[in-house]
């Protein structure tokens, strides 16, 4: 993320996989297998968890002194939006984006138009000499291979 100068959502993108992670370990099956996609869009980075296990999460109230049932929540809180789509016939993709901040964005895609010169267009120049395209000039011979 710093290759990409966002270093102002670091610490929330941290924690919303932190919080994604903890989710593929405790409730993920058959396996816990994941990963971890980061992808930086025009406006805004996607970060997604994709596993094995073909169930969506499901948002829950937690109780009061619950140590478990807030990781969604905490997602949410943190991110600009997030779901949860079904990946192929076996797995899942929970995902979630974060706005990046105005100078981390892409310049426009337009280049700016050029102004028309007030000099002529440059000519081409007569050239005396001359080349024999039949006979052409020794040139050493070099090879491909390394070594």
């Amino acid at each position: 993320m710093r290759y990409w100068h966002l270093d102002p959502l670091i610490d929330r993108a941290a924690l919303g996989v932190t919080e994604l992670l903890t989710n593929v370990h405790l409730h993920a099956r058959p396996d816990k297998t994941c990963t971890v996609e980061i992808e930086l869009l025009l406006d805004r980075l996607m970060v997604s968890v994709r596993d094995h296990d073909p169930r969506l999460p499901v948002v829950e109230d937690a109780e009061a002194f619950a140590t478990t049932g807030r990781g969604l929540a905490m997602v949410a809180a943190v991110s600009e939006s997030w779901g949860a789509r079904p990946d192929g016939e076996s797995g899942k993709v929970v995902w979630f984006t974060l706005p990046t901040p105005s100078s981390a964005r892409p310049a426009a895609a337009r280049p700016q138009r050029r102004k028309v010169a007030d000099k002529p267009a440059h000519r081409f120049v007569e050239v005396a000499h001359t080349v024999d395209l039949r006979r052409p000039e020794h040139a050493p011979a070099r090879s491909a291979v390394a070594g």
